[in-house]
C-alpha cells in the first residue's frame, strides 16, 4: 500500500514564508501539519510503515526545534505552547502526536539533568541540525549495564519498546553503572552498529510511534557526556524529577488531540451520511435533528472541554516550573503539579475512551465500515492508555484529597 505523504513535495513547503513568531503563530503552523497529516490518516495507519516522511514534515514545518534556542535557529516556545502543538497533531494522527510529544520530552532531557554546559551543547547541536529525539528508556525492562573502561561508559542490555525507533537522529539511553546504583543517561547518534532495532512493533494502535524494542551493544559514551555528571558524581534536584509529570503531561494531551479527532471526524460523518432512525414514532428527516444524537454529541463535546480545561491549566503551571530557575522547584510544587497532571491524565482516558466508542452509536451501523476508519481512535487511545494502570493515577489524586499526600517520586510518578 502506498501513502500520500511525498517528502520529496513537503520539504519546501514553508520555505521562503518567515518563521512564526509567537504561540499563536506556532499553533497555525501545527495546524498546518495536522491538516496534511489527515488526509491519509487511516491508510498510513494500515500500512503501518516507518514514518519517515510524517518525521521530515516535522522537521521541515520547524516544529520539531519548537523549544530550541532562537539564536541556533529554533522556535524559543514555552511548554504550554509545546503541550497544545502535541493536541493539534493528535487530531489528525494520534501516532504523530506520540512520537513528537516523546521528541519534545527527550529534547529536553538534557535541562532536567545535564549540567549548564551539557545543556547548551546538546540544544546547539539538535536545533541547529534540526535533530530528532528517540528514548530507549522503559523503567519496566532490567536496566541497561554500564561498565566503566579506560574512562568510557559501556552499554549493553535490552529495552522491549524504544519510541521514536529508526526514525530518531538521537537516542538517550540510561542504565546503571556496573556494582553501583548509579544511574545515567546519556545522548547518543542512533545511527551506530551497537543500537539494534528489532523491527517488532505491530500493535493494535499507535502503529506509526517506532515503539519496538531495541538492542544495545557496547554503545560508548564519554564520562563528559554523562548527564548531570561532574568528575563523577551527580548532583540531585528536584528538578530533575519534572521528567516523570512532563511526559504524563504529553499522553494526557495527544489523549485530547485523538479524542477531538474522534468527535470531529464523527460528527462530519453523520452531517453528511448518517440517516435518521424512521422507527421510532417521532420520525426526523435528518440524522442532525435526531434528539438522541444531538444530545450524545453534546455530553461528549462537554466531557472533552472539561478534560482540556483542566489540563490547558495543567501546562500552565508545569510549564512555569519547567522555564524557572531549576534550584527554585520544591518537593511540595512538584507534587501538587503531579496530583494534577495524575487527574487530568485520568479523566481523559475516561472520557477518551467513551467517546471513541460512543461515536458508533452516533454514526450508525455504516460507520462501522473499515474504509470509514473510525476505528483509528479507539484503538490508538486503547493502545497508549495501558502505559500505567489508571487506577494507580486515581489512587494518587484521592489520598492527596484524603490525608494531603503528594506522590512520590518514581519512574511512574
Amino acid at each position: 500500500m502506498t501513502t500520500t505523504l511525498d517528502t520529496n513535495q513537503l520539504s519546501d513547503r514553508w520555505a521562503g514564508i518567515p518563521r512564526p513568531k509567537n504561540p499563536n503563530e506556532w499553533l497555525y503552523r501545527a495546524q498546518e501539519v495536522a491538516d496534511i497529516l489527515a488526509v491519509d490518516a487511516v491508510e498510513r495507519d494500515r500500512a503501518n510503515e516507518t514514518p519517515r516522511a510524517e518525521v521530515e514534515l516535522l522537521k521541515s514545518s520547524g516544529l520539531v526545534t519548537l523549544l530550541g534556542p532562537v539564536e541556533h535557529g529554533g522556535g524559543g516556545q514555552n511548554w504550554e505552547t509545546v503541550y497544545k502543538v502535541i493536541r493539534i497533531i493528535a487530531r489528525a494522527d494520534g501516532s504523530i502526536g506520540q512520537l513528537l510529544g516523546y521528541h519534545y520530552l527527550w529534547a529536553w532531557a538534557a535541562r532536567l539533568v545535564a549540567t549548564d554546559a551539557q545543556i547548551a551543547a546538546v540544544e546547539e547541536l539538535y536545533t541547529r541540525d534540526n535533530l530528532f529525539f528517540g528514548g530507549a528508556v522503559n523503567p519496566r525492562d532490567s536496566d541497561l549495564t554500564i561498565q566503566e573502561v579506560d574512562g568510557q561508559l559501556i552499554f549493553n542490555g535490552r529495552k522491549s519498546f524504544s519510541t521514536g525507533g529508526q526514525v530518531a537522529d538521537l537516542t538517550v539511553i540510561e542504565g546503571v553503572l556496573d556494582g553501583t546504583e548509579t544511574h545515567v543517561f546519556a545522548i547518543v547518534p542512533t545511527d551506530q552498529p551497537g543500537i539494534i532495532f528489532g523491527q517488532d512493533w505491530d500493535n493494535l494502535g499507535q502503529r506509526l510511534t517506532e515503539s519496538g524494542s531495541v538492542e544495545i551493544k557496547d554503545v560508548r559514551v564519554n564520562w563528559s557526556d554523562a548527564a548531570g555528571f561532574v568528575d563523577g558524581e551527580f548532583q540531585p534536584l528536584v528538578y530533575n524529577t519534572l521528567n516523570v509529570p512532563a511526559i504524563q503531561l504529553v499522553f494526557a494531551n495527544f489523549y485530547l488531540g485523538i479524542a477531538e479527532g474522534a468527535l470531529t471526524t464523527a460528527a462530519a460523518y453523520t452531517r453528511s451520511t448518517t440517516r435518521a432512525w424512521p422507527y421510532g414514532g417521532d420520525n426526523k428527516e435528518r440524522a442532525t435533528d435526531e434528539w438522541y444524537v444531538a444530545e450524545g454529541y453534546g455530553r461528549l463535546q462537554s466531557k472533552l472541554w472539561a478534560d482540556a480545561a483542566l489540563i490547558d491549566q495543567a501546562g500552565r503551571d508545569i510549564s512555569a516550573v519547567l522555564h524557572d530557575d531549576r534550584e527554585n522547584l520544591t518537593p511540595e510544587v512538584r507534587g501538587e503539579i503531579a496530583v494534577r497532571i495524575a487527574a487530568a491524565k485520568a479523566r481523559i482516558i475516561d472520557d477518551g475512551l467513551e467517546t471513541a466508542t460512543k461515536i458508533f452509536e452516533l454514526t450508525g451501523a455504516r460507520a462501522s465500515a473499515n474504509a470509514v476508519g473510525l476505528d483509528i481512535f479507539w484503538r490508538n487511545l486503547r493502545t497508549h492508555s495501558l502505559h500505567d494502570p489508571l487506577p494507580y493515577k486515581y489512587r494518587e489524586v484521592g489520598r492527596h484529597t484524603l490525608l494531603g499526600e503528594i506522590p512520590e517520586p518514581t519512574w511512574y510518578t
